[in-house]
């Protein structure tokens, strides 16, 4: 058998003056790998006779195991060193802010609603809630709405196919004009509220969409007019656009349960592609735009709410809570308000902490 003591000797030697893991590697190939010379020394061994092999052997084995418990020393130490130099290189300073974690928003509608809260709340208005699934009693008959109004139709309204156990109609409110019905006839009068909500009609546009968010008013007590209701809506969109440039116009109308109706329009001019509330809408520059309906309560529905009409008389009024959301926040299409694209509502979101407030409220003449 050859004597392999000198290439041992040159391997460890090899082995302890190695400063990389690939170097460390390509000893350990040239030694221990298939065409290695150990490798090749233990492959002589089927040549020989059993006297032979029974000597040669144990040295092979030998000097295949003193290479390879020297590798594997070594590769501990230049792991080791390797992992101390990135710990020195990638060192943590405590005294930098940590990464900013991504966070929700909160919803252009959320936020109109909290800040139509905490302006009506100020002006004396407490929030009531109802059922989104409603009966067509209370969503249009005591509303003074008659079985041949339009509103009662199909393809106006979303009607479950199962009635009441008084068989009445089942449906998704169309307002949340009921709210107000169920508050009178649990609360009676006086009475001042805002009913703040989801309703559903059957309609589909960039301005309209099946699924909207509307806040209706309701002012029940004596001696109510509509200068009272003037008064009111004007002081909100005051509050709400922040601007005391707000002019309103009370437009002769018609719904079934106000009387007299009148539309609310509003001055507004054209900046850019959007449109701003403010200023004179028959100044120039400017125009008149709708916002919502209004009215003095009909007598016929104080009495179906159980409120006698000849002691006391309100006032009633509605807004689409997103579209006038578009209008201070500078959206365009009402149909994103419901898409859920996140790139939308970081863009138009409001964080959990920092939101616009109101906070400062609004000013109430005693």
């Amino acid at each position: 058998m050859t004597d392999l003591t000198p290439q041992k000797d040159a391997a460890l030697s090899a082995i302890e003056a190695a400063d990389t893991l690939d170097a460390l590697e390509a000893i350990r190939l040239e030694a221990l790998g298939k065409k290695g010379w150990v490798s090749l020394a233990l492959k002589t061994l089927g040549q020989m006779s059993p006297e032979e092999r029974q000597e040669a052997a144990p040295a092979i084995q030998a000097i295949r195991a003193q290479i390879a418990d020297a590798l594997a020393t070594r590769k501990a130490e230049l792991e080791a060193a390797e992992l101390e130099k990135q710990l020195a290189s990638e060192t943590l300073d405590l005294t930098l802010p940590a990464a900013e974690l991504p966070r929700g928003s909160v919803h252009p509608v959320s936020q109109v609603m909290d800040e139509l809260a905490e302006i009506f709340a100020d002006l004396g208005f407490a929030v009531a809630t109802g059922p989104e699934i409603e009966d067509d009693w209370h969503n249009f008959t005591a509303l003074n709405m008659d079985e041949s109004h339009p509103a009662r139709a199909m393809h106006d309204t979303f009607y479950f196919p199962d009635k009441a156990e008084d068989g009445a109609s089942i449906l998704l409110r169309t307002h949340t004009s009921p709210v107000q019905i169920r508050s009178m006839k649990v609360h009676g009068a006086p009475i001042r509220i805002i009913a703040p909500g989801r309703v559903y009609r059957s309609d589909s546009d960039a301005t309209h969409t099946p699924m909207f968010h509307q806040v209706e008013g309701l002012v029940v007590d004596k001696g109510i007019h509509l200068g009272h209701l003037k008064w009111t809506l004007e002081t909100f969109f005051k509050a709400f656009f922040e601007r005391e440039d707000i002019t309103l116009r009370l437009r002769p109308s018609y719904f079934p349960f106000t009387e007299p109706s009148v539309e609310v329009d509003v001055g507004y001019s054209n900046e850019g592609n959007r449109r701003v509330v403010g200023g004179h809408g028959d100044a120039e520059g400017h125009d008149w735009m709708e916002l919502g309906g209004s009215g003095m309560v009909n007598r016929r529905v104080l009495e179906m709410a159980g409120v006698d009409p000849d002691e006391y008389q309100g006032f009633a009024f509605g807004l689409g809570i997103d579209r006038i959301a578009m209008l201070k926040y500078g959206m365009n299409d009402l149909r994103a308000f419901f898409d859920g694209d996140p790139r939308w509502l970081s863009h138009y979101g409001f964080g959990a902490v920092d939101q616009p407030t109101l906070s400062a409220g609004v000013g109430v003449a005693s």
